[in-house]
């Protein structure tokens, strides 16, 4: 390339001289780490928006949650803009979350809950213009437009949801340049609605966003979690938490399609080892024959109940390569 040209050049340069990727924020989950970013401990990527999806109860405020608690500790600015009221600062000590570090804020609207988030993200960068940015939206169905908002009346008409979209459209093509440029993980959650009267193929559509928001994302990340038969009891048969599975239908950082199964205990946060010795196997690093695993290469059988507190433990020489792939 001829150096006096790449001279003459003000907005544009080599793809060989760009950042390939101003890093990641762990998920609290190893194998949903991998899945999305093909390392067990990178996570969700900077610079780019990626969403939870799903039914209610599916733990995706969680997964938002978890995010934000690992952007802290990393000493990342963490960012909550709250649509659905529903936060409080209990039960987000209880997972980890500092309050005193977490910014705060419930806009009533669509475009306001956007313009928070440029607001800030500007704020920061006027003081600190390197550490990054982790900000998750809760959510982006809950929230109206300004115009449903500003309605006389409860009633609704047909062109509600296209507005919506519309507005949400307009609103990500505004604040996507802005999350490369400063470091920004944005993270949306996003509801599942059925369409009526659809008996063939699939009835569930995003509740909102429209088309737009599928092509702004990095990684789209749908929970999945059966409110019968995915539950977790104790000795009593108490209910203490929910299992589920997250299926990553788009990826710009990995290869997509892939899935991993989570855990959910309701006082003490995600498993971060969950779903993990299943990809393991499928990486070729654990054989499994019946119930019993073994690391390969190694005589050492173990059972699934029994391969947390196996790699958790030092004096396990077997599970040391392992142990390695969850270290930093």
């Amino acid at each position: 390339m001829d150096q006096a040209v790449l001279k003459r050049l003000k907005n544009a340069g080599l793809l060989s001289e760009q950042v390939p990727d101003l890093g990641f924020v762990s998920t609290g989950n190893y194998a949903l780490n991998k899945i999305i970013s093909g390392d067990y401990t990178k996570g969700i990527p900077i610079g780019m928006i990626t969403q939870f999806h799903g039914e209610s109860s599916t733990a995706k405020t969680v997964f938002a949650t978890h995010i934000l608690k690992e952007a802290q500790v990393k000493g990342y600015y963490s960012i909550l803009v709250d649509s659905e009221n529903a936060y409080n600062s209990e039960f987000a000590q209880s997972l980890g979350i500092d309050p005193k570090k977490l910014i705060y804020s419930a806009p009533e609207t669509l475009e306001d809950s956007f313009q928070v988030l440029e607001d800030t993200i500007l704020a920061i960068r006027e003081t600190d213009p390197d550490t990054p940015i982790v900000a998750a939206y809760d959510s982006i169905a809950v929230s109206p437009s300004k115009a449903e908002y500003e309605a006389d009346s409860y009633e609704g008409n047909n062109m509600q949801g296209a507005v919506r979209a519309k507005a949400t459209g307009a609103c990500l093509r505004k604040i996507n340049p802005l999350l490369r440029k400063h470091k920004v993980a944005l993270v949306v959650i996003n509801q599942i609605r059925n369409k009526v009267g659809v008996m063939y193929g699939n009835p569930e559509t995003m509740a909102a966003g429209g088309k737009s928001l599928e092509y702004y994302l990095g990684v789209n990340l749908k929970c999945v979690s059966n409110k019968t038969s995915d539950l977790i009891k104790d000795d009593n048969k108490n209910v203490i938490g929910i299992m589920g599975r997250v299926k990553n239908t788009k990826n710009k950082c990995s290869i997509p399609f892939k899935e991993c199964e989570f855990e959910l205990i309701y006082d003490e946060g995600l498993n971060p080892y969950a779903g993990s010795l299943k990809l393991l196997e499928a990486d070729g690093l654990v054989s499994r024959s019946g119930a019993w695993y073994s690391v390969v290469g190694t005589d050492k059988k173990f059972q699934s109940k029994d391969f947390q507190g196996l790699l958790q433990a030092e004096d396990s020489q077997e599970f040391a390569p392992i142990r390695k792939l969850f270290q930093n």
